[in-house]
């Protein structure tokens, strides 16, 4: 039944979804046309924010798509391939690899959504090798998921974070919220559990008949040591070739990059740690044990940065239609109209259902907070409303809209060879599926819990 339910959506996705940089520039567009209709928004203004929204997500485009050179690299070496084997080689059962892959995303997403991003779909990858039945774009859209699950009950989310800092914008509004009463409440936590059994018992019910099933089909890719591992044909080796293939270079390399490792961990915490920035840092100083060569090393990253072009290319598009909603005030107005409804008791479903909004334009959480935060701040005064179970909405929606709007997952397609129709039909049917409880978690759970 469940599998019949989400054809519905894969349906749509075939038909519909068009290439992820295709859906980008669509929705360039619709946030410039309505931005149109808000009084006093100025097209020039909307085009002049937009070109200044691409360069604002030049940074974070590198970073992600470094992060993608580095974790590709690393997932094609000899060493790690093995590794996943061995774990992939663990269940015996379609429903135990499932448990194992969605289970494996949400504790990796607590430590770091990054981290869980990348290794989930390379632990797919490997358990679709191994056992017979798995529906591949099903076992991608569902780790997929576990990822943004986890970062509505993780520390590190921005918003969290941000809120529980003391000289956060909102200060003087809302105060300081410490993780204790945003994070870690008895709503959040009783929630977040329930939407995480539910997803794995989706993930393990929808089952496709045999002859739907889709299997990983691993394309014949080039040897990433080529050039390395070609035998030597000149009589005379010369100094350049001593130095290319000179382990020495990447031992000391690996090795600075250990010291640092341990030494910022053994200062702030190994939870604490892993910002972006350090996560990368880690693949990249666990490639130069993985590729011991200069040129083992180069020919991996060589061979990485095709699936890092889509991730280049469109997260600065993202940056520009963040700058046109901010430039027209559509973003306001959305969430403005949307909270002028609600009621104490509702707040939060309206936070939930406008962030959802919001996020299909302004894919980062901070910056979406920084639109949105000032107007749920200012109806949860004049309401009277919880502020953290407000804030919770918040991160629910701005999550949970992620999963139909494919900013995030690009890399993890990246990895596998995949495109967004591929996945998005089984990725909105399990988004539906969030909307309904979330929805529902909201409105009783305060009433049980607090």
């Amino acid at each position: 039944m469940l599998w019949k339910i989400s054809k519905k959506f894969k349906f749509a996705a075939d038909r519909i979804i068009p290439d992820s940089f295709v859906f980008c520039v669509i929705l360039t567009f619709a946030a410039f046309a309505l931005g149109c209709f808000v009084p006093g928004a100025s097209p020039l203004k909307m085009i002049t924010s937009w070109y200044d929204g691409l360069w604002s997500m030049i940074a974070f485009a590198f970073q992600m798509s470094f992060m993608v050179i580095c974790c590709g690299a690393a997932a094609k070496s000899p060493a790690v391939e093995r590794f996943l084997k061995k774990v992939a080689k663990l269940p015996r059962s379609r429903a135990i690899a499932i448990v194992i892959l969605l289970v494996f995303g949400l504790v990796s997403s607590l430590i770091n959504w990054a981290f869980s991003l990348i290794l989930a779909p390379i632990l797919a990858m490997q358990l679709s090798k191994q056992i017979k039945g798995l529906h591949f774009p099903l076992l991608i859209a569902a780790g997929y998921s576990t990822m943004i699950l986890g970062q509505v009950w993780c520390p590190s989310a921005s918003v969290y974070a941000l809120v529980a800092t003391k000289g956060h914008f909102l200060e003087k509004s809302i105060g300081i919220i410490g993780q204790q009463q945003t994070t870690y409440n008895s709503v959040n936590t009783v929630l977040f559990f329930i939407l995480a059994i539910v997803t794995i018992i989706v993930g393990v019910m929808t089952k496709p008949p045999e002859d739907e099933i889709i299997m990983y089909r691993e394309e014949e890719e080039d040897n990433i040591s080529n050039v390395s591992n070609m035998k030597q044909e000149k009589s005379e080796r010369t100094f350049a070739d001593k130095m290319n293939e000179n382990r020495l270079i990447m031992l000391l390399i690996g090795i600075a990059g250990l010291v640092y490792i341990f030494y910022t961990i053994s200062k702030t915490g190994f939870i604490a740690s892993l910002n972006f920035n350090f996560v990368i840092f880690i693949f990249l100083t666990l490639n130069t044990f993985l590729y011991s060569t200069p040129i083992k090393f180069v020919n991996a990253f060589t061979d990485s940065i095709k699936p890092a072009t889509q991730v280049m290319l469109q997260f600065p598009f993202y940056g520009g239609i963040m700058g046109i909603m901010t430039a027209s005030g559509l973003s306001a107005v959305v969430a403005d109209q949307l909270i002028k409804i609600a009621t104490p008791e509702t707040l939060p479903v309206w936070s939930y259902i406008s962030a959802s909004v919001l996020n299909l334009f302004i894919p980062s959480q901070g910056g979406q907070w920084i639109v949105q935060g000032p107007i749920l701040a200012k109806a949860a005064h004049a309401l009277n409303a919880d502020m953290s179970l407000v804030i919770n909405a918040f991160v629910y929606g701005d999550e949970a809209t992620n999963l139909i709007q494919p900013l995030y997952v690009i890399p993890a397609l990246s990895l596998v060879n995949m495109k967004l129709k591929d996945v998005w039909g089984f990725m909105a049917f399990i988004w539906a599926i969030w909307f309904v409880i979330t929805c529902i978690g909201f409105l009783v759970l305060p009433g049980l819990l607090l």
